[in-house]
Parts: structure tokens; sequence; C-alpha cells
């Protein structure tokens, strides 16, 4: 019953790499905490897709410039964590 609807969806995320899906839910996870407004979230968001980037294997991510994403992501939760108001 459940078979082909998990076809589909095998068949489409085949295409992408853990990058590329990594990046679409940290953008969906920042869209969804839009309504809260507040930076203490995004800065904890960044930290922690910052180092699931730097954490996850090289050899799923196809390309290098996502552990750079990681580090980038790393050295601006401090700063949005700090100038956040209470």
């Amino acid at each position: 019953m459940l078979a082909l609807p998990l076809q589909v969806i095998d068949n489409f995320l085949l295409q992408y790499n853990v990058g590329q899906a990594l990046l679409a839910i940290f953008i969906l996870s920042a869209l969804a905490a839009l309504p809260l407004k507040s930076q203490r979230v995004y800065a904890m968001q960044f930290l922690g897709f910052g180092l699931l980037f730097l954490l996850t294997p090289q050899s799923m991510l196809a390309k290098p410039h996502w552990k750079f994403l990681g580090i980038a992501l790393l050295v601006l939760a401090p700063m949005v964590y700090v100038t956040a108001k209470k």
C-alpha cells in the first residue's frame, strides 16, 4: 500500500546529495522560526546546523563547500546570540 509513494519519494531524493537536503531543511526551519522573532532561536539553529554540516562525512556531502558553510554558521551563531536582546 505504501510502496508506490515511497518509491516516488526515493526516486526524487536520489537526485540530491545530503548537503542539499540539509540546506533545504535549514531554510525550512529558518522560515518556521520567523513568527517567533527571536535571534536566540536563529543562533541555536545556526549552531546546530553548523555542527551538522561539519560532522557529516565528506563522502555523503559530495563537495567540500558544505563544510565551509558549516564553519560559517558556527562563526555566525555566537555573534547572533550575543547581539540578541533579552
